[in-house]
């Protein structure tokens, strides 16, 4: 099922409530007590913190494999730091959609999970968003690319892209030289494929919203920088 399209904006079509909705629930409940307890110093608030972050376990105990709900809050209650440095905010990556003369797709099969993806990794301090894209393709596949430009700033999460909480900034990028080689630490395989020749194990539940809009922006056809549009939001209803 192909993505439907509003004004210049690719959406990925509406999925029922699963498992990933339930992990994003309890993540984002948890960043805000784990924020709270970072900031307050209050000793009421700070019980109430913990009981929305014992809440906040049980839900991803019931979508996940995750630990039990107690040692959960405990792996969390580990990371509060007091302060602006214990705003829990999303982690950040950087990927690369790289493609080649031939209007393919650069794809690694990742080490960790088994599934198939665009070069990807975490941003280093030190480096900007474009370096670290070139610099992650280079690592992993030995293909030596150059930034064209932004295409996407996902959340990952609510992509279905991840388990974790982090936003993507994922560039076009052009290849320049070098035969696809698989880093051995960090995939299995790499190589360049053509639209109607993917892998089956490609990362995420709606994988053809991205792959989609992969050799669209490959091919030239897409201009926009893709990003999620805005939800109904709590703070949306209260103006109201």
């Amino acid at each position: 099922m192909q993505p439907a399209e509003t004004g210049s904006q690719l959406v990925p079509p509406q999925a029922p409530i699963d498992e990933y909705d339930l992990l994003r629930w309890g993540e984002a409940l948890a960043g805000i007590a784990r924020t709270g307890l970072g900031f307050t110093s209050n000793l009421f608030e700070k019980e109430r913190y913990q009981e929305v972050l014992s809440l906040a376990a049980e839900i991803r105990a019931a979508a996940s494999d995750r630990p039990e709900p107690g040692s959960q809050v405990e792996e969390w209650m580990k990371t509060i730091e007091s302060g602006v440095a214990g705003y829990v905010t999303p982690k950040i990556s950087v990927g690369a959609v790289v493609g080649n003369e031939n209007n393919e797709l650069l794809l690694i099969r990742r080490a960790d999970s088994g599934v198939w993806l665009f070069p990807t990794g975490w941003a280093d301090v030190g480096y900007s968003p474009a370096e670290i894209a070139v610099k992650e393709v280079w690592e992993e596949t030995s293909v030596r690319c150059e930034p064209v430009r932004l295409i996407a700033v996902l959340d990952a999460m609510r992509q279905r892209i991840t388990r974790k909480p982090f936003y993507s900034l994922v560039f076009l990028c052009r290849a320049i030289s070098g035969t696809p080689t698989p880093h051995p630490l960090e995939c299995t395989e790499a190589g360049f494929f053509g639209e109607d020749d993917l892998p089956e194990d490609i990362v995420g539940l709606q994988s053809q919203w991205w792959t989609s809009l992969a050799f669209r922006a490959i091919r030239g056809e897409v201009e926009d920088v893709f990003f999620q549009p805005p939800r109904s939001v709590p703070w949306e209803d209260e103006a109201n």
